[in-house]
């Protein structure tokens, strides 16, 4: 593994745990200040936790790495059945399923 997807996969691996941290600390609060009750502020919490918005940035490193690891004709592919000739054109609602998509490259073979 290259430096650079060293770096990225590190990057994308202390996002997930600032999340985690996060969520927890949202719990610990809700479960300590009384506020449990409140369907507002469980609501809202929630929504947060549930909706990790993929950015492309996260998009462009997991396929980035799935190219380096000789996957790129299918990446193509895979761009291409989300209606895109590049990844800024992929439409960001989209962003969640091309993620799982490429997940399973090279996790079959």
């Amino acid at each position: 593994m290259s430096k650079m997807a060293e770096m990225d996969q590190t990057i994308r691996e202390l996002r997930d745990a600032a999340a985690a941290i996060n969520n927890a600390a949202d719990w610990l609060y809700q479960q300590f200040s009384g506020t449990e009750n409140d369907p507002s502020v469980k609501s809202a919490s929630v929504q947060k936790a549930a909706k990790k918005e993929l950015k492309l940035e996260d998009v462009r490193a997991v396929l980035a790495d799935k190219s380096r690891a000789g996957y790129t004709a299918e990446v193509r592919d895979l761009l291409k059945k989300y209606g895109a000739d590049k990844l800024s054109k992929v439409n960001p609602a989209d962003y969640e399923a091309l993620m799982k998509d490429a997940e399973v490259l090279g996790n079959g073979s």
